[in-house]
């Protein structure tokens, strides 16, 4: 048993009664959180930087780092009212002792108070994917807060992890609770990038107040796996779709939106991520013939190498148990892909319930619409848990600090890397070289031209982004270095006056 879960009713007990004297900002905060009569009546529900009604200029708002977060709290409280007051997220048929009513559709319910939600909630650490080596990581966080901040918070926090995520404001599980978490001031100050901020699926310290069922969020743990892409746009920066999944499955649709390349632009950012890729291949019942069905699973594989491949349709159930005897117990999946491959259904599927919105693809070209406007953490009936994600228009690559990051190009390219082993020259371009062994199994049929062509543009890519942001960061020393230059000149200026 774990210790955060023996003591849970007493680091409640704790927090209850814990002040902050010094971040007046939270408490103001969190006061008008619930209460429509303090909110807009007419704001609008807030949604991912994928949904289509949200500008280009909301889109930088919603990833830049926020400079100033107390503003965007006060419009942000009256777009959370309706969709995060309740809490009820999780099905009746979660890990867990509690039950709780869901009357939800893409994320937004109905039912009692933020409150009566944490109190049916009643999960366990270990159920929501807590293990030994987050115990490590936990004490491990404890000891690099500064003193100030354990004098603060009187070691009242507690782990939880995220389950929602509107721009500032979080909803997080934690054992035996459920709270509406805003980062305190400390907190903020560590997050220096749009990617330090919480994800979906993050462990978080938390210090509860069960009373109105909020907490102050202090801190987020290391991750262990992160899947992220480029944010849409011109900008560089990361952007975390979710974070600490064990599995990444990627899903498309046996149609004529089926696109390979796609495929091997997901494949190689799961890969960076940490999380093992598996091909999900849905609207099965579209496809009648076995030997075109056929046909869409082996160009997946040829995708996606080495990654398992489901053929599954929701509308029928064809395949949904197997699937879900491959998600092991307490793990973490997250499902991405395009719009209108059908990811909310499946995750309908998955969880056994409606929770999650869909729509019918365009009839004129049957491509999709972007319905699911938010990321949301969902339990499964076999006990491991679901990240469903909105629909991605770009899926750029990202750099990293980890001197393996870049590898995902490698892992879902092996037939290209194999072959270019065996080359002659080691700096072989796979152009017109003698003895080029990529170029001769291309010509004897054994690697497929478009594969060459797709790693090449991968590895430009990455390319490109790495030295995008080598000219940002001598770009930001360069600014830092002029800044201390003048302090410096006027220091002197200031001393030879005197």
């Amino acid at each position: 048993m774990n210790q955060f879960n023996v003591n849970a009713n007493e680091s409640h007990e704790q927090a209850a009664n814990f002040t902050d004297e010094n971040n007046d900002t939270n408490t103001l905060n969190f006061e008008n959180i619930g209460h429509p009569d303090a909110c807009s009546s007419n704001a609008e529900g807030t949604a991912d930087v994928e949904a289509p009604q949200v500008t280009d200029k909301d889109k930088d708002a919603n990833n830049a780092n926020d400079g100033d977060d107390s503003k965007q709290t006060s419009g942000l409280l009256a777009n959370v009212t309706e969709s995060l007051s309740v809490g009820a997220l999780a099905d009746s048929a979660a890990v867990g002792d509690g039950a709780v009513g869901d009357d939800a559709v893409g994320g937004d319910t109905v039912g009692g108070s933020a409150t009566d939600a944490a109190q049916a909630l009643n999960y366990t650490l270990e159920a929501l994917g807590w293990d030994e080596s987050w115990d490590a990581a936990w004490r491990a966080w404890e000891e690099s807060m500064p003193e100030a901040v354990h004098r603060r918070y009187r070691e009242a926090w507690v782990p939880a992890r995220v389950a929602l995520s509107h721009k500032r404001l979080y909803r997080v599980f934690g054992a035996g609770g459920e709270w509406l978490a805003e980062p305190s001031g400390q907190a903020r100050a560590s997050m220096l990038t749009p990617a330090d901020w919480p994800a979906v699926g993050d462990w978080v310290a938390v210090v509860p107040r069960p009373a109105d069922g909020r907490a102050v969020l202090a801190g987020v743990l290391p991750r262990r796996t992160r899947f992220a892409r480029k944010v849409a746009g011109s900008r560089s920066d990361a952007q975390v779709v979710a974070a600490n999944a064990d599995t990444a499955l990627l899903v498309t649709s046996m149609t004529s939106d089926f696109e390979p390349r796609r495929l091997e632009r997901y494949a190689a950012l799961a890969y960076d991520s940490g999380a093992m890729p598996a091909v999900v291949l849905t609207k099965a019942d579209a496809v009648a013939d076995a030997a075109e069905q056929s046909a869409f699973v082996a160009q997946a594989m040829q995708a996606v190498p080495g990654a398992d491949v489901f053929t599954v349709s929701a509308q029928n159930g064809t395949g949904i148990d197997l699937l879900l005897a491959y998600l092991a117990p307490g793990s973490t999946i997250v499902l991405v892909g395009s719009s209108g491959v059908g990811k909310s259904t499946l995750a309908n599927a998955l969880t056994g319930s409606t929770r999650m919105a869909t729509q019918a693809v365009r009839e004129d070209d049957n491509r999709g619409r972007h319905t699911t406007t938010h990321r949301e953490l969902m339990a499964l009936p076999n006990g491991s848990w679901l990240i469903d994600t909105p629909g991605m228009r770009e899926v750029g690559l990202v750099t990293g600090s980890d001197e393996e990051f870049g590898h995902g190009i490698t892992q879902t390219f092996q037939d290209v890397e194999s072959f270019a082993e065996h080359c002659r020259y080691r700096d072989c371009r796979h152009e017109q070289e003698p003895g080029c062994a990529v170029n001769t199994a291309i010509e004897t049929g054994e690697l497929e031209p478009g594969r060459l062509q797709a790693y090449r543009k991968l590895q430009r890519e990455l390319a490109y982004a790495e030295r995008r942001e080598n000219s940002q960061a001598r770009r930001v020393m360069n600014e830092a270095a002029k800044k201390l230059s003048k302090h410096v000149k006027a220091a002197q200026r200031h001393k030879t006056k005197r």
